[in-house]
């Protein structure tokens, strides 16, 4: 499971004209399912998200979580993430889990977001989705299942 976490003044998902989703301050989470993953560990990133201090305090120190200054989440799939790049020049995206199950495991971690405390706005999965953003810092955090702890 990969997810890339964007700190944000705004975003928005647009799919053929009409916006699906929308958050002003919060995290845009661009989120990808792998062959193999498990329900375990969406429900641990959706609890590492909701409690990443990566908001500023009033000192100006990334000290507070998106919960913290009752921010909303933006979670928009990308199987794109599970790219294989290293051999020729057209990236291969075999490790990405089935439609199906890449689809249930993406709402899934969306209700485990929404478990968590945090307003939850989406994509559509599988769509072809503009999505904009007004990244704050910038500040990108990229999360793999596959990294030690």
């Amino acid at each position: 499971m990969r997810a890339v976490l964007q700190r944000v003044s705004e975003a928005s998902v647009t799919v053929d004209g009409d916006i699906t989703g929308a958050i002003e301050q919060g995290l845009l989470v661009l989120f990808c399912a792998e062959h193999g993953d498990i329900d375990d560990e969406a429900t641990y990133f959706a609890r590492k998200i909701s409690k990443m201090r990566i908001f500023t305090d009033d000192e100006g120190k990334m000290n507070r979580s998106v919960l913290d200054i009752n921010g909303s989440v933006l979670v928009v799939s990308q199987f794109t993430l599970a790219a294989n790049w290293k051999k020729g020049n057209r990236p291969g995206f075999s490790a990405a889990a089935s439609p199906a199950e890449g689809e249930r495991l993406y709402k899934f971690f969306c209700h485990a977001l929404k478990n968590e405390g945090l307003t939850v706005e989406k994509g559509i999965f599988g769509a072809h989705m503009d999505v904009r953003l007004l990244n704050d810092g910038p500040v990108t955090i990229v999360m793999d299942s596959k990294d030690s702890a």
